[in-house]
């Protein structure tokens, strides 16, 4: 069995909470080894994320709630962590985060200058599983992609369990990366991420954000599938659940013993994957 974990993010609005809710539904009968919930900087963000995380709690899901460290200073970091606690989270995902305006990164004055700080900061806590990122191609602000294995590896130092990749299309990417890591003597879990998506010009748009790459060959797959005609959206749905099979299928050759799934609050593709391949505990 090939164990699997969803992300979602918190709901800006009524419609979208009951898209949330009803993707949450959806995923849950997978039996996925836990459910991440993203995180962002200031207090309306901030509080859309601890209600949903509080939510998923007392629907005894397993809850890995995000957590980032961008424009905070460590009191109120140390007050989202005690509040996370309160409420019964076990498992973090501890993410340095992006500037708003997606520019290099500037810690705040009383604030964390990092990822390795913050995970540092909340492994002092001694009562929360940590899981931090990990970059198959190189992150957009590092020098390389040996400087992203050197970070990677201070974050375990400091106290990261598990890793999750930021989402590929290639598989031999991330495959490779795993054979680095392995060079490396990197030892903890490092869960390879696919997003399924049926918009594909978002997904560029994330890509270009985060340094993934977009292969000509699935450009070429969503072509002529712009337009929101029903056919259309059924073709892209079609599109991305062939793909995301592919991607999962190659994985689960290769041995991975885990996957994550970055939703975008979307069930439909992400189940029929998960079905198709057998994937979770609920499979």
């Amino acid at each position: 069995m090939v164990a699997v974990s969803f992300e979602f993010f918190p709901p800006k609005n009524i419609r979208a909470e009951q898209d949330l809710w009803s993707a949450v539904e959806k995923l849950v009968v997978v039996e996925p080894d836990f459910v991440s919930v993203t995180y962002g900087a200031g207090g309306s963000t901030r509080a859309r994320t601890h209600e949903c995380v509080r939510t998923m709690v007392e629907k005894n899901l397993a809850v890995a709630a995000h957590l980032t460290c961008v424009g905070a200073p460590r009191e109120e970091i140390e007050a989202v962590i005690a509040d996370y606690a309160a409420i019964g989270v076990k498992h973090i995902v501890a993410i340095r985060g992006d500037m708003p305006d997606m520019g290099a990164f500037h810690a705040h004055p009383q604030g964390y200058q990092g990822s390795v700080e913050l995970v540092a900061a909340i492994a002092a806590h001694n009562n929360f599983e940590i899981s931090v990122s990990a970059y198959p191609e190189k992150h957009p602000q590092s020098a390389s992609v040996e400087a992203d294995i050197d970070l990677l590896k201070q974050k375990i130092e400091a106290g990261a369990s598990r890793a999750i990749t930021q989402f590929v299309f290639d598989m031999d990417v991330y495959l490779r990366f795993r054979d680095r890591l392995e060079a490396a003597g990197v030892d903890i879990p490092v869960i390879p991420a696919i997003m399924p998506t049926t918009n594909f010009a978002g997904v560029q748009r994330m890509a270009a954000q985060c340094g993934a790459a977009i292969p000509a060959w699935l450009a070429t797959k969503f072509e002529g599938l712009e337009d929101d005609r029903s056919t259309q959206k059924e073709a892209r749905k079609a599109v991305a659940e062939e793909v995301a099979t592919a991607q999962c299928a190659q994985l689960i050759e290769a041995g991975a013993e885990r996957i994550h799934f970055y939703t975008l609050n979307q069930a439909d593709v992400t189940y029929n994957v998960c079905t198709r391949l057998g994937l979770g505990a609920g499979q």
